[in-house]
């Protein structure tokens, strides 16, 4: 079951500020703290309780717009311990659960009222490793990149998915040097994007499909992405467009798809190396990052450039959220602790602390 019931507490709203022998899945990586925005508000997931281990717990917090508080709305009745891979349809959230311990398939799960209530969809083999695991079309289609090297798609009130292709296939039908599928996601139209890492210098491997077939459908790069394989770090559907994050190796660039199909990008920002620990999608273009060294980063659309946000405010496990019309704020989780601060000219200032009911050894894949 879930770590957690819908509806937690919010339990102060202060002015401080700050500067068993089973065994689970394959951890997930840090990128699956994730946030993004419906057009119902902004959602939420980070990992509380234990550091590691069955008694670590993915739970999801939700700000409706109009609100300026988070709540608690984990999808009930689900063992979250293998990360929550969330999509975005219109105002509807799409959360998709990753295999642990005894869940050896994904569960997946639906709200459009901001977690009052969720519809069961049908459950996919075993979403992969990384947080554009599970994408949904503006019709409800679903598009999934499972751990059995499969993309495989669901219709709207279907029962069983359907495999679209699978990552030896594409790499065949695309030669870039296809190493890796790190995101599947869709065109506002509904046609389906499937992204990953080319072993080509300089090549972005984001395609669409045509027919039975595949196209390339890349961005533009700066000089300084050509002479090194690029990695789609991330790849989503946004309220307004489809959003790429891009890395070669010390550089990071953000690129959005406009309805015509072209594509315009943001500067060019210095990560260092390593792949960033999180990003983060806002409602009108803007988005941010947590590098791996630790810097948070926010850009505000095509042509912008990046600037820096405060040093982070201490946490175990820390994700960036851009509500639309508000400032940046970083929710930062240790325990059954989640504290939300906002950006306050140079620093962080505490806004809300919401109390999690850790449900510690509940752990099972029932």
């Amino acid at each position: 079951m879930s770590a957690s019931s819908s509806g937690g507490t919010a339990a102060s709203n202060g002015a401080a500020t700050s500067s068993g022998t089973r065994q689970a899945a394959a951890a997930p990586s840090q990128p699956a703290i994730n946030s993004i925005q419906t057009t119902g508000g902004a959602w939420a997931t980070v990992p509380m309780g234990a550091a590691t281990g069955p008694n670590q717990f993915w739970e999801l917090f939700t700000r409706p717009s109009g609100s300026s508080r988070w709540r608690l709305e984990t999808p009930p009745g689900i063992a979250t311990n293998g990360a929550i891979i969330l999509a975005s349809q219109g105002r509807t959230l799409v959360a998709g659960i990753r295999p642990s311990i005894d869940l050896t398939y994904s569960p997946v799960t639906s709200t459009s009222d901001e977690g009052q209530s969720w519809t069961t969809s049908a459950p996919q083999s075993a979403l992969a490793n990384h947080p554009d695991a599970l994408a949904a079309a503006p019709d409800g289609h679903l598009i999934a990149d499972g751990q059995d090297n499969t993309i495989s798609v669901l219709a709207p009130h279907g029962v069983t998915w359907s495999t679209l292709t699978s990552r030896n296939a594409l790499a065949a039908a695309t030669p870039c040097g296809l190493t890796a599928v790190t995101a599947v996601a869709y065109t506002p139209t509904g046609t389906p994007l499937v992204a990953g890492t080319c072993s080509d210098a300089g090549t972005v491997g984001i395609f669409a499909r045509t027919g039975s077939g595949w196209r390339a459908d890349t961005p533009p790069l700066p000089a300084v992405l050509l002479g090194q394989p690029v990695q789609v770090v991330r790849l989503t559907r946004t309220p307004t467009s489809d959003v790429a994050v891009l890395q070669s190796g010390t550089s990071l660039v953000a690129a959005w798809r406009g309805t015509d199909g072209s594509w315009s990008r943001s500067g060019v920002l210095s990560v260092g190396t390593g792949e960033p620990r999180s990003v983060t999608f806002g409602k009108n273009n803007d988005l941010a990052v947590i590098t791996a060294g630790g810097r948070a980063e926010t850009v505000t659309g095509p042509g912008g450039a990046w600037h820096a946000l405060p040093a982070l405010p201490a946490g175990r496990a820390v994700a960036l959220a851009l509500p639309a019309g508000g400032p940046a704020q970083a929710l930062a989780a240790t325990g059954g602790i989640l504290t939300v601060w906002q950006v306050a000219g140079s620093r962080w200032a505490r806004a809300q602390t919401i109390k999690v009911p850790i449900q510690y050894g509940s752990s099972s894949g029932s």
